[in-house]
């Protein structure tokens, strides 16, 4: 069965806010699977430039087989992408100061990475314990688990989970190892820790929310180094957009969120951004119906002064 096409999170607010126009330069800080860069694209005509960031080889190469496509489609009106197989955090090495019109970042985990199970990024299928955006090298969720003492590796699921019986999983976790697979680690944990509700509705109302998702995204957070990373780009995006140019952030958890909010803050106080969004733009009930990802994105907009 052919899997699902790629949806974007927030296309149509993203390119509202990227104010996205023809000859412009704009950067795509998570190419992803291209949902959001193709968009861009057809908006920038032949005279435009689109700069794309990825870590991911796999990624990477499905997105420009999706932009080859389009380029076919419009011709002349494709503008120029470059393609950069980088991490964002480096954007400032690759990227000219005061250059962007727009800089756009859809933080967290791909539907690419989320549905291939020898990724390893997901519960729901059995795969090896990797994680890693970037499979050149770096430290894996398998050594993670197995190497970790116990300590740190509650503190670690605490902290990059939010997960309040970090210290009952982590020892779980260590009476288990080794643990090499998804399935493995995800039995351990629902074996410790029982099935939460999301409160995100209020009191009890919220979907149910499988006990392994927060140590799955604690693990990965960490693999990735991804606060890390967004930290990084935060303090750079200033300097690489031109006067009047903007940076559309959209995260997924309240980790990243929190540092964005944080980040316009002071830059606003600074005097040195516009925060166009009072309050984050959230996906409207149909998206949500029609994609359950974009159910906990957040869109933070900003433009350079």
């Amino acid at each position: 069965m052919e899997k699902p096409q790629h949806v974007p999170v927030l296309l149509e607010e993203s390119l509202e806010y990227l104010n996205v126009r023809p000859g412009g330069v704009f950067m795509d800080a998570t190419l992803g699977l291209g949902g959001h860069s193709s968009a861009i694209a057809r908006k920038l005509g032949g005279k435009g430039k689109l700069i794309c960031f990825d870590r991911d080889p796999e990624a990477m190469a499905k997105a420009q087989q999706r932009l080859n496509e389009v380029a076919e489609e419009l011709g002349s009106g494709m503008p120029e992408v470059r393609y950069v197989p980088r991490a964002f955090s480096e954007a400032a090495d690759e990227v000219e100061p005061n250059s962007l019109d727009g800089l756009l970042a859809d933080f967290g985990v791909s539907s690419l990475q989320l549905d291939e199970a020898h990724r390893g990024f997901s519960f729901r299928a059995e795969g090896p314990l990797d994680m890693r955006m970037d499979t050149r090298g770096g430290e894996t969720a398998e050594q993670v688990v197995n190497e970790a003492d116990e300590e740190d590796l509650a503190n670690l699921i605490y902290e990059n989970g939010e997960e309040r019986r970090s210290r009952k999983i982590a020892r779980a976790i260590v009476r288990a190892r080794p643990i090499r697979t998804t399935a493995e680690l995800a039995r351990v944990v629902s074996a410790a820790a029982p099935t939460i509700r999301s409160f995100e509705h209020g009191r009890n109302k919220g979907p149910q929310i499988h006990p392994a998702t927060r140590t799955f995204q604690a693990l990965r957070i960490r693999v990735n180094d991804e606060l890390g990373e967004i930290q990084s780009l935060l303090k750079s995006a200033g300097s690489l957009l031109k006067p009047g140019g903007r940076v559309v952030l959209i995260s997924f958890h309240s980790l990243e969120d929190r540092l964005v909010k944080d980040a316009f803050r002071d830059a606003a106080k600074a005097n040195q951004l516009d925060i166009l969004t009072k309050k984050p733009v959230v996906a409207s009930e149909q998206e949500s119906l029609r994609n359950p990802r974009s159910r906990s994105a957040k869109l933070r907009a900003a433009q350079k002064i």
